[in-house]
Order: C-alpha cells, then structure tokens, then sequence
C-alpha cells in the first residue's frame, strides 16, 4: 500500500505567547504543497518492523516519526510487523512539514490496511502525539492554525495563478534556540485578516517570527529572500523556522533566481 505525504509551507507565523506546558501559542496559516514524499508500507515476512529509507538522510531510523507513528498504534491494536519504505524527497528539517507529513500518512495507512476504523478524532490524537502540525496533514487542506498549531479551521484560500520555488540552503535550524530569541506577543493585525487581502498586499505585513532571529545567525538565508524579491516574488518568506524559504510568483513570471549551486530548489505550479 503506498501514499505520497506531501510537505506545506506556513503563512505567516506569529509567535503569541509561552505555555505551561513549555510549548507556545501561535497563530499561522498552513498550506499544503504539491510536493511528495513516497511511503510504502507491505507485512513483513518476519512480523518484525522495519525501516528502509531512500532519498534524503533522516539521522537514526530508530528516532524516525513513521517508526513512533506505528509504535503508538501497536499500543493499542494488535498488528502485525510491517516492512516500510520511505523515499525521501522533501529535505528534513526545512521547515516544511516533511516529517509530520510522513507520520500522519503512517497512522492512515496502518488505519487503512489493517481495517482499524480508527474515528477521525482518536486519529488526530494519535497525530498530535506525534507533533504539533501531524494532526494537519490528516486533513490536508489550507487551515488557520492556533493554540500550538493543533487547533484547525480550514480556511478558503488558492494560490492558482501563482507557483511557488521553494530555496532549502541546507542549513539547520535549532528550532528550541529560535524560540528562545522570541518575545511572544499579540500581533497589531491578525493573520486571518491580512491573507484575505490579495497576496501583493502581504508583503510587510504577512510575517514570521522566526525570520528576525533566523536572518540575525544566518544571513545567507535573509539573502535568499532577498533575491526572491529581487526576481519578482509577489511574497516570500521562511517557512516555520527554517531553513527553507519560498517565493511566490505569478504564474507568467519569468524566474531567473541566482541560487548558489548547494542549495536544493524546487519550483511547483500550484493547482
């Protein structure tokens, strides 16, 4: 059985303020991206679980999502052991969802091929357990995201006419370290009220948090938002906390960005 999780890139995100619970409430807009990674997931002859991972490097297979995203189905269900492959093409750690991608496929998958019927709400614990944006792709449609982004409102929102590139410089981002460099506070203009104007009015208004801290430690990545800009990107911005940036260009817009060779880049025609 095989799905293809897809990555998203964030709208603004707006750091609001720290919780009890050590996390921090935002409010950010996510939306999901025609770009894939391939997941595979057969029974194993062995009835013991295994990752194989093709593509991209994601560090220990044994720390990997989809690895915790059947382990925490096992819990509860009797299931057998599973063979599964993963290819990645979306870069990890870029900001774009990848891996809560890969493990929100995983829990519907496994859901899936086992016959579980698991309800839609359980499912989304499941996810959250994962992550904070995980219960996000089991939706997988343009949400306003709050509370510590598990809080979705599906929103109306296309990009068609526009194609969006997508810059990863392979940088990574200590994700705790940003957070740390942040003053949370309430944003002068909510993020649902600025994407409802037409995208040319984003720029200066539309903003991510981490971008100040982010673009202060490494301002090679501000460069290459920068050069977006200078190409013609009706709005660009990093994506979470980095270190992927992403312009948006109209879809007649000749796009001529001088990337730096080591940097992976893909330009997607948004649907």
């Amino acid at each position: 059985m095989i799905a293809f999780p897809n990555c998203k890139i964030n709208l603004g995100l707006n750091i609001i303020s720290k919780r009890d619970d050590n996390f921090h409430n935002l409010e950010t807009v996510f939306f999901p991206l025609n770009f894939y990674d391939i997941l595979e997931i057969l029974p194993s002859q062995e009835n013991i679980t295994h990752l194989k991972v093709t593509g991209f490097a994601v560090g220990d297979p044994s720390d990997n999502l989809c690895i915790k995203a059947f382990d925490l189905l096992k819990k509860d269900w009797s299931l057998p052991g599973v063979d599964i492959h993963l290819h990645k093409a979306i870069p990890s750690g870029a900001g774009l969802g990848g891996g809560s991608a890969d493990a929100a496929f995983t829990l519907r998958l496994i859901d899936k091929k086992f016959r579980l019927n698991i309800p839609v709400k359980k499912l989304q614990e499941y996810a959250l357990e994962l992550g904070s944006d995980c219960p996000f792709f089991l939706i997988n449609n343009p949400c306003l995201a709050t509370g510590r982004g598990e809080r979705l409102e599906q929103i109306e929102l296309s990009l068609s006419g526009y194609k969006v590139l997508l810059i990863h410089p392979g940088i990574h981002i200590n994700t705790g370290e940003a957070f740390k460099e942040i003053n949370p506070s309430f944003p002068q203009k909510k993020i649902k009220e600025i994407i409802q104007q037409p995208i040319a009015k984003w720029k200066g208004e539309l903003i991510n948090d981490f971008e100040k801290p982010v673009f202060k430690k490494y301002p090679e990545i501000k460069k290459i938002k920068d050069e977006l800009y200078a190409n013609g990107a009706v709005y660009a911005s990093l994506s979470g906390s980095g270190s992927t940036v992403y312009g948006i260009f109209n879809d007649d817009e000749a796009i001529n960005y001088p990337a730096e060779l080591s940097y992976f880049s893909k330009l997607l025609n948004v649907a």
